[in-house]
């Protein structure tokens, strides 16, 4: 039950009295007691509800009668059981009793009101009338779980401006009320009620630059164009009373530098729709709760302040930004067009018709002769219960790229988040490529049903180390439902944690691809055992120096640097199987060698010797590998045929994609290049417990 007010009463006058049904108001007995009098007596209408509640169990005067000793234990609450249809039309009289005293008597004048906030607690995509007397107030996790979810309204549904919905404080359309979370405010008083009392509607100072609400009302006498388009600022539910002139209007009423708004409603039984719209994700300074309130306010007294009569919160979190893992069905491939990389959208697109997925080129003049796709953007989604829907997170890394996400991306049900330094202070390591996540894991008993997200950095703080922008982190963090694992990818020349590890799906769950010098050396030595020594890398490569398997192999210094790089995988190795509850039958090594080279701080950095197969496009059971010009065997290339029969078996199709030239000597590869948007979860994230 939820707290109401405390009534005094008085002997000599009588007393009115506001209770709002599902409150339960406390009846201050004691404090009103006349002198001498040790016990007493209520009756009350049969509209109301009085309990007495004593330290130690009361007894009977002992004349038989319903008398309760005045006690300071003693507590006396009483509840309305329906709204009153007149001021004080509900009355309790106390009767105070003494041994030498008549009775006296204090009369309280009870108004019954109705006034409550409902959103979607359950979480059924639908506004249920809030019961009176529940809580909303809290917000708690997990499929029992219940509050209110709220949408950031980060898409675009105006195409005359390049500004997200959330920017401004209109409401374009019915698609942009359908980016909000619906909450109706019923009311049911006596219709003089607001004479004398008000509610204002208000949400704390520290969140009022995190959300906006909107009141619809009704209004008329439109006429030709007005009315067109205001007709279309009804949802779906909504339609305008009869009559042809009436239409829905969207008035602002909470928001930045906003924080209430007293409401001016009718008398009698009443309900208006409020829509509210996230304008901030989670983040560092921001947990993503937010809480909205009511207030009913007594103004009798016009020359004293308005005192406080209720209160009641709906408690919102807002919707996390949500990665999707290879092992999600994709839904659209993009890739850039470039001057030298004609061969390589031809193989793409082949790929993406096997897939049976949709795929979008983004044009040289769009580019700005920017092929990392990947580098630029990760598409994640955004979901509530009424709503899902896909949202690019942008980089702060704005090459030939920056205007990609917001000119091709951002619009109708398409959002748009970035964080970080816009301009100066980016390093390599803020790129996507170095932004991954992981299928559903379960790490002991802790389950992680939307993967975690993995970023690399440092293995310890130096000078010359790099890390991913603290913005970014922080950000990632705040999601709370894909918790962070960090790993360390400082060793590699661009420093990407896609350079060595990918995961694909598979019969099973999935397995985790792991870039392996041991698993390289140990193929070509079994190739030279066979007598293959003589079989070159990179034949047929133009511009490329061709090397046997066996002066690979007795290269003493790149065995040194594949030593190292091995040391710096196998740190990361343990770091996956601990953090992601992963096992060594888990894990696939996809043979792979590099060399080091000096990058402009001076300090000797990894790079893919040949094209880095973990480096690939997973479009569901079809891979998109870079072709490795591995030495050719019996008219194969030994190195696809070993990653066939690592990854085959697993019910995957590989696909050997030339990227040599636009891609590989540019210091990525095929996962470089592309980006995926994919489905998202069919499991609800407001599910979980993080």
């Amino acid at each position: 039950m939820a707290q109401g007010t405390v009534i005094h009463v008085a002997p000599e006058r009588p007393t009115s009295a506001v209770c709002v049904l599902g409150t339960e108001a406390q009846l201050d007995v004691c404090g009103s007691a006349p002198t001498g009098c040790t016990f007493f007596s209520i009756n009350a209408s049969p509209g109301v509800v009085v309990d007495v509640a004593h330290g130690p169990p009361a007894k009977k005067n002992p004349t038989g009668s319903s008398k309760w000793p005045l006690d300071p234990g003693l507590e006396v609450s009483l509840r309305m059981r329906a709204a009153s249809s007149s001021m004080g039309d509900e009355k309790v009289q106390i009767s105070y009793h003494g041994p030498q005293t008549k009775p006296v008597h204090a009369l309280l004048y009870l108004t019954g009101v109705e006034i409550s906030l409902s959103a979607d607690i359950t979480r059924t995509g639908k506004v249920k009338p809030a019961k009176a007397g529940k809580s909303q107030r809290t917000w708690t996790w997990g499929p029992r779980g219940q509050g209110a979810i709220l949408l950031v309204n980060c898409d675009r549904d105006n195409p005359q401006t390049s500004a997200v919905d959330c920017a401004d404080d209109k409401v374009l359309d019915r698609a942009d009320v359908q980016d909000m979370s619906l909450v109706t405010l019923s009311t049911r008083t006596p219709r003089d009620f607001f004479s004398q009392h008000q509610l204002v509607l208000h949400v704390a100072k520290s969140e009022m630059d995190k959300v906006r609400v909107f009141q619809a009302s009704h209004q008329c006498d439109l006429t030709g164009i007005d009315l067109v388009t205001n007709q279309l600022l009804a949802s779906a539910e909504d339609s305008p009373p009869p009559g042809g002139k009436q239409h829905l209007r969207y008035q602002v009423i909470l928001g930045p530098q906003q924080p209430s708004h007293a409401l001016e409603l009718p008398g009698g039984q009443h309900s208006t729709d409020l829509y509210v719209e996230g304008l901030a994700f989670p983040d560092a300074t921001f947990p993503g709760l937010i809480f909205l309130t009511i207030s009913l306010l007594d103004t009798a007294i016009p020359e004293l302040p308005k005192a406080l009569v209720f209160q009641d919160s709906v408690a919102f979190r807002v919707a996390p930004w949500i990665m999707t893992p290879n092992t999600q069905p994709p839904k659209e491939v993009y890739v850039c067009r470039t001057f030298e990389n004609e061969g390589f959208v031809t193989s793409l697109t082949a790929l993406a018709k096997k897939a049976r997925c949709k795929l979008t080129v983004c044009p040289l003049e769009d580019s700005m002769e920017d092929q990392w796709m990947q580098d630029e953007i990760e598409i994640g989604y955004i979901q509530a219960p009424h709503k899902t829907m896909p949202v690019v997170f942008d980089s702060p890394r704005n090459r030939g790229l920056k205007d990609f996400p917001v000119k091709s991306l951002l619009g109708p049900d398409f959002g748009y988040v970035t964080r970080g330094p816009q301009k100066g202070g980016v390093t390599d390591l803020d790129s996507f490529g170095n932004l991954e996540v992981s299928p559903p894991v379960t790490v002991g008993k802790k389950k992680y049903p939307l993967g975690r997200i993995l970023i690399g950095g440092s293995s310890y703080p130096s000078a010359k180390s790099q890390e991913m922008h603290q913005a970014l982190q922080d950000f990632l963090a705040a999601q709370q439902v894909q918790a962070p694992v960090k790993l360390y990818s400082d060793w590699l020349y661009v420093g990407h944690v896609d350079e060595f590890l990918s995961f694909v799906p598979a019969h099973k769950g999935f397995r985790l691809l792991l870039a392996s010098p041991r698993s390289c050396y140990r193929l070509f030595q079994e190739q030279l055992k066979e007598g293959h020594g003589e079989a070159l890398l990179f034949e047929g490569v133009k511009r490329k120096k061709q090397q046997k398997i066996k002066d690979i192999l007795s290269n003493k210094k790149l065995r040194e640097h594949n030593s190292y790089v091995e040391s710096c995988i196998d740190w990361n190795r343990e770091v996956l199987k601990r953090e992601l509850g992963l096992r060594e039958r888990d894990i696939v090594d996809i043979p792979q060698l590099f060399k080091l080279r000096m990058d402009y701080t001076g300090t000797p950095k990894a790079e893919a010797l040949f094209p880095n197969m973990v480096n690939m496009l997973v479009l569901g059971k079809h891979l998109g590998i870079p072709k490795p010009f591995g030495p050719v065997i019996n008219g194969r290339c030994c190195l696809e045929e070993k990653v066939r029969a690592l990854l085959e078996p697993l019910g995957l199709h590989c696909t050997f994609i030339d990227d040599f030239t636009p891609y590989h000597l540019q210091h990525g590869e095929v996962h470089c290049g592309t980006n995926v948007r994919r489905q998202p979860f069919s499991f609800k994230w407001w599910h979980m417990v993080p």
